[in-house]
């Protein structure tokens, strides 16, 4: 650490630290589930009890990335001086995600990446129709198309906040772009970057073959209810 390196309390350094490796090992869960190639794509997580995210730097190889260079930023995208990973530039992409940060508080974590079957989704400006139980599961219905924006300021961040807000999915198909997702911490927002590949992948195949069978309203929202409050282990059983 830089003499000129913010000082925190020491809870609030301690949640840095828990997020600078939690990002920089999710990461490689983009690598080994094939959702990014070279250096694209991104993982970024909210600090608890602080106004600060952590991201990626830009342009860095997933195997170069390790905890001392994920880049600090404040809420309005702007990395920490004297910060560890301070002299490299943040991610092509922090402005988005900041912009997710001040207008979401309810996120922790937001991913982007270039997963082949999404992006192929989103190059049509194709949502993807809710037609089968894990997507309902999930996603609570379909995955929207979020508008075409220009990397380089805040503008993704906009469309992703404004197709997401009060809608049940966790992802976005930015037009001509590509998946963005959201969720209650980095490793959630990974989590459905994986399964929205996965779910993108399959309807596609399946209409490939034929005309896909849309999953009746009433059916979506029982199994989305049951997903988010049933399934799995109690929280209880979960500490």
């Amino acid at each position: 650490m830089s003499d000129d390196a913010p000082r925190y309390a020491p809870d609030i350094q301690a949640a840095i630290d828990r997020t600078r490796a939690d990002v920089a090992r999710l990461h490689g869960e983009l690598v080994r589930n094939g959702l990014v190639v070279w250096t694209g794509g991104n993982v970024s997580g909210r600090v608890p009890g602080a106004d600060l995210f952590v991201i990626k730097p830009s342009g860095v190889s997933y195997d170069d990335l390790a905890p001392e260079n994920m880049i600090l930023c404040d809420l309005d995208g702007t990395a920490i001086p004297g910060a560890p990973g301070s002299e490299r530039s943040p991610s092509s992409d922090t402005a988005a995600h900041a912009y997710v940060y001040r207008h979401m508080p309810e996120v922790g974590g937001v991913v982007h990446t270039h997963s082949t079957f999404a992006v192929a989704w989103a190059a049509r400006g194709e949502e993807i129709p809710c037609v089968i139980t894990a997507m309902a599961d999930e996603f609570g219905g379909p995955i929207p198309i979020g508008p075409f924006a220009i990397i380089g300021d805040d503008s993704i961040g906009r469309g992703i906040v404004e197709t997401l807000s009060g809608h049940r999915s966790r992802a976005v198909l930015m037009q001509n772009h590509g998946p963005f997702t959201i969720g209650v911490d980095a490793k959630d927002a990974v989590k459905a970057a994986v399964m929205v590949e996965d779910v993108a992948r399959t309807v596609h195949y399946a209409r490939e073959a034929g005309p896909v069978i849309p999953l009746p309203q009433e059916a979506i929202d029982r199994l989305f209810d049951r997903y988010q409050n049933v399934y799995g282990q109690s929280a209880d059983a979960r500490r």
